[in-house]
């Protein structure tokens, strides 16, 4: 009977310290995007690749850690066995381009892709990162958002200049 109260109040009091323990939640956000413009390649009718254009912050490391964000594009091709996923995020992605939106896709501890500089010719694409699917981000409180709302605001004011200087 001692056994059994002992292993009950050994029991009891692990549960407590457990539940007096916070985790902290990481981020399973592989990439946070603003999408300028996006490429279907060799075609839009059923494409194998595509080039997402505009900027990115793509995880870090465990929790919830980005990269400083940057502009360029990424280069995706087509994830095998799951044709119709790809397609459905790449028409969605498409569909975002040149709004003022923010989207979250692909998973932190995935392979997530890289950001190309807007210079560097298109080169063997990476594999298109499906986890979690395409999430419109409406939080932009947040700081890899945040970071990609200042990008987006100094590239839009580099275009201004050079438009004026035309």
């Amino acid at each position: 009977m001692k056994i059994k109260r002992s292993l009950l109040g050994a029991a009891l009091f692990g549960a407590a310290v457990l539940g007096a323990v916070t985790a902290q939640a990481s981020d399973p956000v592989g990439v946070y995007a603003y999408i300028d413009k996006v490429v279907l390649e060799p075609s839009e009718g059923k494409p194998e690749r595509i080039q997402i254009w505009g900027g990115f912050a793509l995880a870090e490391g465990r929790g919830d850690t980005y990269a400083k964000a940057k502009p360029g594009y990424m280069y995706f091709s087509i994830k095998p066995g799951e044709e119709e996923i790809c397609h459905k995020e790449w028409n969605d992605l498409k569909s975002m381009a040149g709004k003022d939106e923010y989207v979250a896709f692909g998973a932190r501890y995935k392979p997530r892709g890289t950001v190309h500089a807007a210079d560097a010719k298109p080169d063997k694409p990476d594999v298109y990162p499906t986890g979690f699917g395409l999430t419109k981000v409406k939080k932009h409180d947040y700081g890899p958002i945040k970071d990609l709302a200042e990008l987006r605001k100094k590239s839009g004011d580099k275009a201004a200049k050079t438009a004026s200087l035309r």
